[in-house]
């Protein structure tokens, strides 16, 4: 007989999200037995933005147990020996193959089963692998992604077999633009390839992509646009040596590593919650329409407020704030306290090579481009608004300072009205900086 262990709370999914809601826990008081954190991952809760940067840094690179939540965001390192202290059972390796919600139990792929009575759902993404659409060789060796810390030893294993080789990229999005530049600071050969007429389309214009593409050409990155790879060649070991694009060329490859997206891991939940825009429908307090279940991070799809409209957004500082947010819920409605409605304001950033760039609120509208954005300036430093209905909604800056990214971080979210677009773009960052 298979055993079965009961908690009265359980997180499901063990990435950035499960770590900061463990931490709230904590904060607001959990008895010892209380609470269970089930990863198919191997180690407690870690920081995944990490994995795409220092961990593949030449030298000094970052390793656990180094960045374990909840360093990321400034907080302490949640090391395994704080789970035990703190009571909290971290159940790792662990993958739950079935979720009854009606009965409230989970059920492993080796027959454990696991009851609760409240459940938070912080299953993540997996990434989109080309193997999933049939693309010929997908399955060589050597052709990689990225999405947990197994994959990026595999990673860092192939750029030490393949020293100073030649790899290709496939994706234009933060991984691929993050990636491209680990590679390229590991001494390869790098060529990126991506689909779109230019890089990180669903957020940069135009004239923003322009300034990294340029960036990226001037630090030897290759970068092929609008074609896909349709298949891949390999030796006799099974290693691949090729990528076939679609317009007809040929790239030479010792490594791929692809980074073409993600899925929200909503599997095991299918036709027992409501979902919305690919994700598990909540409320403001990340409740399901399933009582007493939770989902948060990439998974979710919730209220934003601000644009009075349902959203799912796939990145790390919503995970960390959607798990601290639902862990208020759950405690408040034990005390009858009142919890205020979750009220985010969209942030994304990137970092790679000497660059750095923060974005805020809505990229919908006009956009307007300010300041330095000379690719071969020595430190470069500009940035856009986006202006919709007589407002700033939306505000991206590259090179800022701390007090700077807080400035236009208080434009996206006070919205201030502009009568002059021209006057606009002369101000720039001091418009900002007034608010």
């Amino acid at each position: 007989m298979a055993s079965e262990k009961h908690f009265k709370y359980v997180i499901l999914g063990g990435g950035v999200a499960a770590g900061y809601a463990a931490r709230e826990f904590a904060k607001q008081g959990v008895k010892p037995g209380e609470l269970a954190i089930i990863s198919k991952e191997a180690v407690a809760p870690y920081e995944r933005p990490a994995l795409s940067k220092g961990y593949l840094f030449p030298q000094n690179a970052a390793r656990l147990p180094g960045f374990h939540v909840c360093v990321g965001s400034g907080g302490e390192r949640l090391l395994p020996e704080w789970y035990s202290e703190k009571g909290i059972e971290l159940i790792l390796s662990t993958e739950i193959v079935k979720a009854d919600l009606a009965s409230k139990t989970l059920t492993s792929a080796v027959g454990a089963t696991f009851t609760y009575e409240i459940l938070i759902i912080a299953t993540g993404s997996s990434v989109i692998k080309l193997s999933d659409f049939g693309t010929q060789g997908a399955d060589s060796n050597n052709i990689l992604y990225l999405r947990e810390v197994d994959d990026a030893d595999k990673l860092v294993a192939a750029i030490q077999a393949k020293k100073g080789g030649k790899a290709v990229i496939v994706g234009g999005g933060y991984i691929g633009l993050e990636l491209s530049a680990a590679l390229k600071i590991n001494d390869f050969d790098v060529t990126m390839v991506f689909p779109e007429p230019w890089c990180m389309p669903r957020l940069f214009t135009a004239d923003i992509a322009a300034f990294y593409e340029s960036y990226y050409t001037n630090k030897g990155v290759k970068i092929v646009k609008g074609t896909v790879a349709v298949g891949f060649d390999a030796d006799a070991n099974g290693d691949v040596t090729a990528v076939n694009l679609k317009n007809g060329s040929v790239l030479e490859a010792d490594i791929v590593v692809v980074g073409v997206g993600g899925r929200p891991l909503t599997t095991l939940f299918k036709g027992q919650v409501a979902e919305e825009k690919g994700g598990i429908k909540t409320d403001a307090f990340f409740e399901t329409s399933v009582p007493g279940v939770y989902a948060v991070g990439d998974v979710a799809t919730f209220p934003m407020k601000m644009y009075n409209e349902l959203r799912r957004v796939e990145h790390v500082d919503h995970a960390r704030k959607s798990a601290e947010q639902a862990v208020k819920a759950i405690k408040g409605k034990e005390s009858g306290e009142s919890v205020v409605e979750y009220d985010y304001l969209p942030y994304f950033y990137s970092r790679s090579f000497d660059l750095g760039w923060q974005f805020y609120g809505d990229n919908v509208g006009d956009t307007i481009l300010f300041g330095d954005s000379d690719p071969t300036s020595a430190k470069p430093k500009f940035g856009s608004y986006w202006i919709k209905d007589g407002k700033v909604l939306g505000a991206f800056l590259e090179g800022g300072s701390p007090d700077e990214n807080k400035a236009i971080a208080k434009v996206a979210k006070t919205q201030p009205p502009v009568a002059n677009i021209e006057e606009l773009k002369k101000e720039g960052l001091q418009f900002a900086s007034k608010i």
